[in-house]
């Protein structure tokens, strides 16, 4: 702990300030200084050219890049891939469970509709909600046992993508680009691509930098019309004179950076503006998916029509658009991207209150497809071994039925996720929700063990990847201890 204190007071001119004292005498002691130069003057340990240049990994590991695959709303374990033989045997059965944080009410057990079988040499279940991803038990790696702090919406959604259930923290793709930068100049680290039925209810805080550097916030990518927001220019400048503009900018900027070396902030926005005109030719670039092979569009389902069994279906065609999308960005070395499925509210996401199996009827087939194209794809490129695929939600849902339209309400008592390529166990379940699906009950992991474990894959130590900041070493595990969930790592 003295030696990450240590590593983290080696710094920022903030860190100084901290070490000095809150006092009068420490903040007239680093005004003095500060006229004098001193900040400025002094380089500072750890500093590169671009915030988001590669830096090593702190741990060997075969992930290099992460997709994470949101279910906005919260997907239901036991009609997935959580076969409980117990619910089905009591559907109908009254139970007194937590509907909301120390608030018990009696209901009804709700057995799933879905009928479930188990695939592959691993012998994992999975519903006939995902007859396509059930080809692919034998890659997956189940985590059944976790459990949250939140029944809320927005606060676990932000917990999940940020380990806090308020805003103002560093996602987990910042934490990410922050820890090891990026493989291509040309391109964003971090890359957020939304429902086109509406963006998660606590909106951009949960692909936000917090307090790290803007550099490290997710960039949001849109399916029509400019990737990026802002991205060409509003006059009739021509590439070359951006280009040339550009480059008397960076001169200026460095004759004053000259006399300021360390100075990140200049360091950042140089790196930004080069970003953004290489973005301008690479964005399109990876959006236009016109030149691959026509089996490959077809296997994500890109050109089935709207389907019409459902007003708010989409079928696959959208999300089946942005994993191929997201492949491309990966291959072409964009170190996290996440995609959610679901926008907007009640059906139109993941969040099943009006009926489970109208809820399963409009998403399933929208993200079955996909997924088993994109992990196909992955695997045939060669990519899968060296990415981290990660598919869930901000929670899961009760056993029991929320009202007479067999609706499922909120759980983050017990809840699933599943990964797979980028180092670990294919075809291999850990943990147990207890016998009706309610809670976790054996290996029992709170979210935070999910992030170390995420984040040990990618090659990254929880507790070493800090960012120091209002006198504290943060980390994306927070506070409380966090474990490696040792038993799923190949």
């Amino acid at each position: 702990m003295m030696q990450q204190r240590r590593s983290a007071c080696t710094g920022t001119r903030r860190e100084f300030v901290w070490q000095m004292g809150a006092g009068f005498g420490g903040l007239a002691l680093s005004s003095l200084l500060d006229n004098t130069g001193f900040f400025a003057s002094r380089a500072v340990a750890g500093t590169t050219a671009s915030p988001m240049a590669i830096k090593p990994p702190m741990l060997p590991a075969k992930a290099k890049r992460c997709i994470f695959l949101f279910m906005y709303g919260g997907p239901a374990s036991m009609d997935t891939f959580d076969y409980k033989p117990e619910l089905q045997k009591n559907d109908g059965k009254e139970i007194e469970i937590e509907i909301r944080r120390n608030s018990f009410q009696k209901k009804k057990l709700l057995a799933s509709k879905r009928s479930f079988q188990q695939y592959g040499e691993s012998g994992l279940w999975c519903s006939d909600a995902f007859p396509m991803i059930s080809k692919h038990m034998d890659e997956l790696c189940l985590v059944k046992s976790l459990y949250a702090d939140t029944f809320a919406h927005g606060s676990a959604m932000l917990q999940m993508n940020s380990g806090q259930i308020i805003q103002g923290h560093p996602s987990i793709g910042s934490w990410m680009t922050y820890g090891l930068g990026t493989e291509n100049d040309n391109l964003p680290g971090y890359v957020v691509m939304l429902d086109p039925r509406g963006g998660p209810i606590s909106g951009a805080a949960n692909w936000t930098a917090g307090y790290m550097p803007a550099a490290y916030q997710g960039t949001h990518l849109r399916p029509q019309g400019d990737p990026i927001l802002d991205l060409s220019p509003k006059s009739p400048v021509t590439r070359p004179m951006q280009r040339q503009q550009l480059d008397e900018l960076a001169r200026l900027n460095h004759e004053h950076l000259a006399q300021r070396p360390g100075y990140s902030e200049l360091e950042a926005r140089l790196a930004s503006y080069e970003l953004a005109f290489q973005l301008q030719v690479s964005a399109p670039e990876v959006m236009d998916i016109a030149g691959e092979d026509p089996r490959t569009i077809e296997m994500y389902g890109i050109n089935e029509p709207k389907p019409t069994h459902h007003k708010l279906a989409l079928g696959p065609a959208t999300f089946g658009r942005q994993c191929l999308v997201a492949r491309r960005l990966v291959e072409r070395g964009v170190r996290f991207v996440q995609i959610y499925s679901g926008g907007g509210h009640q059906q139109q996401n993941w969040d099943a209150h009006h009926g489970i199996e109208e809820n399963l009827t409009i998403h399933a087939p929208e993200i079955d497809r996909p997924i088993h194209a994109l992990l196909t794809d992955l695997k045939q490129r060669g990519l899968l071994d060296e990415t981290l695929v990660v598919w869930g939600g901000e929670f899961g849902r009760q056993p029991t039925t929320e009202n007479d339209m067999g609706g499922r309400d909120h759980n983050p008592k017990g809840f699933l996720y599943w990964m797979a390529g980028g180092g670990v166990k294919g075809g291999f379940s850990h943990g147990e929700l207890d016998e009706l699906g309610m809670q976790a009950a054996e290996n029992r992991h709170h979210i935070r063990d999910l992030h170390a474990t995420i984040l040990h894959l990618m090659g990254l130590d929880h507790e070493k990847l800090t960012y120091f900041y209002g006198g504290l070493d943060h980390k994306l595990t927070g506070v409380k201890e966090a474990y490696v969930i040792q038993e799923i790592l190949a």
